[in-house]
């Protein structure tokens, strides 16, 4: 682990090598580069790209011949290890307009970030490493218009909640056929958990190997058994992504030094560490997001040209602890105590700032937890979610009145977390549901966690019958394709019926349309709900339902 400031610039040199610093001194163990034989295909673990800008993006990949090794380094000899690399725009690289060699090592988990530039603007481009006589797969990255741009169109959808163990990710390979321009993960892309200590209804069709993550060693090795799944290879190599972590890259609704459980988890600044270092080796992140200790910084802007601006949130490391002990309560003091806040004050200074400086058509705020209000209770108190932003809703209003008083255009809410999809529209008072909306939260299903999901009429789930802001909510598992133009905002929630077998179809469940200066939702398509084995059941079981799937954890 890194625990010096000179250990920090080393490990942040080595990060950010590529073709800019080759030379940089690893240790005496990598001292030198290594003309490795491979026994094997080290290209294990895909090919990735992301953060993209006008000209240029990230480009990611990891060496390993034993992905799975318990010591996290996926079998790689201990020595500095040279791989090339190339930027084409076409897809059988016969114009290349960039390459490089770049090194790896240990220290790095062999994993290599590339950041590119020099690229055109708007322009599909295609990438791929080479180590030794082995060539990696192709991938595929767009680059986003220039700043001053307005273009026509962005094909942009969001993904959240992958748990290995639940189900096959047969819903990113569907997104891969897809092939927007840009996705955005928005949270829990790994799970902590052993084998067996989470199971879905219905029980858990594979399992993770090794034990609970707690360690660098531990990080690395979940990271790569995730990495090895094609349908997950799929995905990462058709576009570029945006990533964002929520609570089980770490620990189940960890609240910045604070883990789930205090008692049972001493040292948890150190897990941290070895969580963030393993998040930033095995994502396409820029150099901005290299981990100084247990620190990260991973809040950041993208944007579209002057079509959208996206603001990426992180509401774990710096929130205030979740009040009254978590989960759902009616009646807590801190759930609208003022100085509690989610994001913590310089996030939420520079998100607001963000929105005043915003000349973008579309505010895109990208994030992890529920931020319209979802009382579970029609009676006289709110019932509602002490993890997500009905826990700091004073975090809430402040943001909110920032993107009013900014007079943003178009501003629109992001989530994962909740493994169902939701669609609500967003107030200034949820108290008085006559008054004007002032924005749209769009809340993506997950891949897999929770299993096979019962399918439902629109608006059958009992919560929206006394929180008339939420207009659709769904329990098949998925994603959402979003595409965006000057005049709307369209969003497609594709689902897949089954992630306990091979190969099911995605289809489009639902789509609702924004418009430009209208912040409401128009729900423009509605698939009646299809039979995938699993019984309906009474109001009173769907709200106990959705309140297990969000808070039950081993």
């Amino acid at each position: 682990m890194l625990t010096t400031r000179r250990d920090f610039l080393t490990y942040s040199a080595a990060l950010g090598a590529g073709a800019l610093a080759p030379s940089i001194t690893l240790g005496r163990a990598d001292a030198r580069v290594h003309a490795l034989r491979f026994p094997r295909d080290p290209f294990t673990l895909g090919v990735a790209a992301g953060d993209p800008q006008s000209d240029g993006f990230v480009i990611w990949t990891r060496l390993a011949f034993d992905p799975l090794a318990a010591d996290g380094l996926g079998g790689m000899p201990d020595v500095r290890i040279p791989l090339s690399w190339q930027i084409a725009t076409d897809e059988r690289f016969r114009r290349v307009v960039r390459r490089g060699v770049v090194t790896t090592a240990s220290q790095l988990g062999y994993a290599v970030h590339v950041e590119v530039e020099g690229l055109q603007p708007g322009r599909e481009h295609f990438y791929r490493f080479s180590a030794g006589p082995y060539v990696s797969r192709v991938g595929r990255a767009v680059t986003a218009p220039r700043r001053d741009a307005m273009p026509s169109e962005l094909a942009m959808s969001f993904v959240s909640c992958a748990q290995f163990e639940h189900g096959l990710f047969t819903a990113y390979r569907r997104l891969a056929e897809d092939r927007p321009d840009l996705v955005l993960h928005l949270g829990d892309y790994q799970y902590e958990y052993t084998a067996g200590a989470y199971v879905a209804p219905g029980g858990n069709v594979r399992d993770h190997d090794g034990p609970e993550t707690t360690t660098l060693e531990s990080y690395r090795q979940r990271h790569a058994q995730y990495k090895t799944d094609l349908d997950l290879q799929e995905a990462h190599a058709a576009t570029a992504w945006a990533v964002v972590f929520d609570d089980h890259e770490i620990d189940n609704n960890w609240a910045a030094d604070i883990p789930e459980k205090p008692a049972e988890t001493p040292g948890f600044l150190d897990r941290r560490k070895a969580a963030f270092r393993a998040y930033y080796e095995n994502m396409p992140l820029r150099r901005t997001s290299v981990p100084r200790g247990a620190d990260m910084q991973l809040y950041r802007r993208l944007h579209w040209g002057q079509l959208a601006s996206f603001h990426l949130l992180d509401t774990r490391q710096f929130r205030s602890d979740q009040g009254c002990g978590d989960g759902y309560r009616a009646d807590c003091p801190a759930a609208v105590d003022p100085s509690r806040s989610i994001t913590g004050g310089a996030q939420e200074e520079w998100l607001i700032d963000g929105f005043r400086r915003s000349r973008a058509r579309w505010d895109v705020i990208g994030q992890q937890v529920f931020f319209a209000q979802r009382d579970s209770d029609k009676g006289p108190l709110k019932k509602v979610s002490m993890d997500a932003w009905d826990g700091y809703a004073a975090s809430r209003d402040r943001i909110t009145t920032g993107w009013v008083d900014a007079g943003v255009r178009n501003p629109v809410v992001l989530t994962g977390d909740v493994h169902a999809a939701w669609a609500s529209e967003l107030k200034l008072d949820y108290d008085d549901p006559t008054t004007a909306s002032v924005g749209t939260e769009l809340v993506c299903s997950s891949i897999t966690s929770g299993g096979n999901g019962a399918d439902s009429a629109a608006t059958a789930h009992p919560w929206l019958a006394f929180n008339p802001h939420l207009k659709f909510q769904n329990n098949l598992r998925g994603y959402v394709n979003t595409t965006i133009t000057p005049e709307s905002m369209s969003a497609d929630f594709r689902s897949v019926a089954q992630v306990r077998t091979a190969d099911a179809p995605a289809f489009t469940r639902a789509t609702f349309l924004i418009e430009d200066r209208v912040p409401t939702l128009n729900q423009t398509f509605d698939r009646p709900p299809v039979d995938n084995g699993l019984r309906s059941q009474s109001p009173g079981d769907v709200s106990r339902e959705t309140i297990e799937r969000e808070t039950a954890r081993p």
